[in-house]
């Protein structure tokens, strides 16, 4: 992306020539400038919905916080960040949760969006890196299988590559149980039941294995756990996994083979991820992977589509849960202790892990008595949000640093206003691992300040200087401890300096040293783990948290469209991103075109207009959940967690349809 500003003073996003999107981008891409102009931009802080002072808000927040860690606690004082959010602003946010709250409890958005994949990356790889490999190598691919992912529509300048790679002659199969623009441009489209990704993956691995299609010398050499691996594909014959997933045979074992035959690469987005047995999902396609010996050789292997703008950096440096900068566990005393020295506090004065997203949101109001939200609206992002939105409304303190009046941000107690992308220098990482600049191209308007400034402001009035502690405002400082705070750690930036990403187009992590290069190919020679072996873990097909019934007898899956982003708080402000909430169905199922449906689940309701559609499964519906209010699709969605990821079970449910009056 390049950006300049006009002679009129107007910003304007063009193209340049960039190894990642080559100049390309989506809708929201080319339309995000107008939103810096746009008449209901936050611009002076609010309590209880009127104007405020800085001073005013400042004070009633810091009053609140400390009265509230005195008579519950530190951990009743909670953060809540987001995967849009740049490193800088991330690391902050982590280090101002355990050091100057002192709380535990601090997740962010990203639980709902990578955690799976990530979870089970670094259960077999000791590493997670949303792709191990640049992105251009998916063009070079014979063959490519993405699981979960509408690309075509979410990822536009991603989609190039897909193409490249058909029109190199490659074969390309999607599984998703609809007819996605994705789907419909691939050699192969498997349909399956929504929930059963986990049998098919499963079904493959028997094929590859039946037909002798494995790398059997890969597995010697580089892999551990793979007999137990081997005797759980067993029981998924070609047969059984139609029956459960409703592939045909011949698809399967047309997969299987392509999958064998030269180089291929799996991909996996959030239509695999977003379950409660999400991690075995991925698992289960990380041990195809490296059965068939991809990981770690050219033009081949396993990767995760990252959906935030910061999705990948956001989860390295230290807003989620269970860690701390650099990809550190917070459990790990050698991690504390590193860290602990370059934040100048003592290790055990940190917190332990805290609560996951979903289970931190769902206890305010309870043991949570206040919390700070940066980044996200999970009023309409987060799962059973009928719930949520409850709870939310039930703290003491609800604080949102914001830049228009989300849903989140119409019932907090105090509303921030903060910076945009143009107007705030920082760094990003995308899903390839590439460190990228984010540049100041203009001032904000006055009285508007960025996260960095509204955390280092809080921070002192809460009396970190006093302990001695540092939080600073200005990004690259920032990013100059953060070099220091991952050094030595899974995703070690020591080597990585704003003048090295602005001179190499974006540096690769890990890079431990400045004077090296970074690592655009990882598991080329060993995986992250003690004796650089992936390791393979044997997983089973389970059901999805909630089967249909005759009382509910439809599934319910959720996904993004091409002109909405996320909880749509700012691409619904854009005129020109055209899109309306929709119903999509199978005309089996009785409704005409544009009728207004009542979606009901056993959690709440949601109306919007059919949209009818042949290619779908006629026993599955699809929403967008960018929207709000009626036709708001996670007041339907389970909150059913995978045990490991925690991740919520937003891409299926049960659901029933009847006519709602217009």
């Amino acid at each position: 992306m390049m950006l300049r500003e006009g002679a009129d003073g107007r910003v304007e996003v063009g193209s340049r020539d960039f190894p990642t999107n080559r100049g390309g981008l989506c809708q929201k891409g080319w339309t995000a400038a107008e939103l810096l102009d746009h008449p209901e931009r936050l611009t002076t802080p609010l309590i209880s919905g009127q104007p405020a002072t800085w001073d005013e808000a400042y004070s009633l927040i810091v009053a609140k916080i400390l009265d509230i860690q005195l008579t519950h606690g530190p951990d009743a004082v909670a953060v809540f960040g987001g995967g849009g959010l740049t490193n800088e602003k991330c690391y902050s946010l982590g280090k101002f949760a355990r050091v100057a709250l002192g709380t535990k409890n601090i997740d962010y958005n990203g639980r709902f969006c990578m955690s799976s994949a990530a979870a089970a990356s670094n259960r077999a790889f000791g590493i997670d890196r949303g792709l191990p490999f640049p992105m251009a190598d998916i063009a070079k691919a014979d063959t490519l299988l993405l699981v979960g992912g509408n690309v075509a529509e979410t990822m536009p300048p991603f989609a190039r590559y897909l193409t490249e790679q058909r029109e190199n002659g490659g074969v390309q199969i999607v599984v998703d149980p609809r007819a996605t623009m994705t789907a419909r441009a691939a050699t192969i489209h498997l349909q399956p039941t929504p929930g059963t990704d986990l049998a098919l993956a499963l079904g493959l691995l028997h094929l590859v294995i039946a037909e002798g299609l494995i790398d059997q010398s890969y597995l010697d050499e580089r892999t551990a756990g793979w007999e137990a691996v081997r005797a759980s594909a067993a029981g998924y014959w070609p047969a059984r996994v139609e029956r459960i997933t409703g592939v045909p045979v011949t698809d399967l074992e047309a997969t299987a083979r392509a999958l064998a035959n030269g180089r291929a690469i799996i991909l996996t987005a959030r239509g695999a991820e977003q379950h409660s047995k999400g991690v075995d999902t991925v698992t289960a396609l990380i041990n195809l992977a490296l059965a068939l010996g991809l990981p770690g050789r050219p033009g081949s292997g396993y990767g995760c589509l990252t959906g935030q703008g910061n999705g990948q950096g956001g989860r390295e440096h230290g807003q989620k849960a269970d860690q701390l900068p650099g990809y550190r566990r917070i459990d790990d005393p050698v991690a504390r202790s590193h860290v602990a020295s370059v934040w100048g506090v003592e290790p055990e004065s940190l917190p332990g892990p805290g609560l996951s997203a979903y289970e931190l949101l769902d206890c305010l109001g309870k043991e949570v008595k206040a919390l700070l939200v940066f980044g996200s609206n999970p009023v309409v992002s987060a799962p059973h949000a009928n719930n949520i939105t409850k709870r939310l409304e039930s703290l003491d303190l609800l604080v949102v640093c914001d830049f228009v009046l989300s849903e989140t941000a119409v019932i907090a107690d105090v509303v921030l206003p903060v910076t945009q992308w143009a107007e705030e220098d920082g760094t990003m990482t995308n899903l390839e691992g590439r460190v990228l600049r984010r540049r100041a191209l203009r001032e904000p308007p006055p009285g508007i300040g960025t996260d960095l400034a509204v955390i280092a402001e809080l921070a002192s009035k809460l009396g970190s200087g006093e302990k001695g502690v540092r939080f600073d405002s200005d990004p690259h400082t920032v990013f100059e401890e953060l070099r220091r705070a991952t050094a030595g750690g899974v995703a070690d930036y020591a080597g990585v300096t704003w003048e090295r990403v602005d001179a190499e187009g974006g540096v690769f992590w890990p890079c431990p040293d400045a004077d090296r290069a970074g690592t655009p190919r990882l598991f080329e020679k060993s995986f992250a783990t003690p004796d650089g072996r992936a390791r393979m873990v044997a997983v089973e097909h389970r059901p999805v948290a909630e089967e249909i019934d005759s009382d509910f007898p439809l599934y319910l899956t959720t996904g993004r469209v091409l002109t909405q982003y996320q909880s749509g708080a700012q691409s619904r402000r854009v005129k020109s991103l055209r899109g309306e909430p929709f119903i999509e169905l199978h005309p089996d199922l009785g409704f005409a075109e544009g009728q207004l449906v009542r979606v009901t689940s056993r959690r709440g309701e949601a109306v919007a207009p059919a949209r009818l559609s042949a290619t779908i499964r006629p026993d599955t519906v699809f929403m967008p959940f960018h929207y709000a209010g009626a036709a708001r699709a996670n007041s339907l969605t389970s909150d059913a967690l995978d045990p490991i990821s925690r991740m919520p079970e937003f891409k299926v449910c049960a659901v029933r349809l009847e006519a709602a009056q217009s």
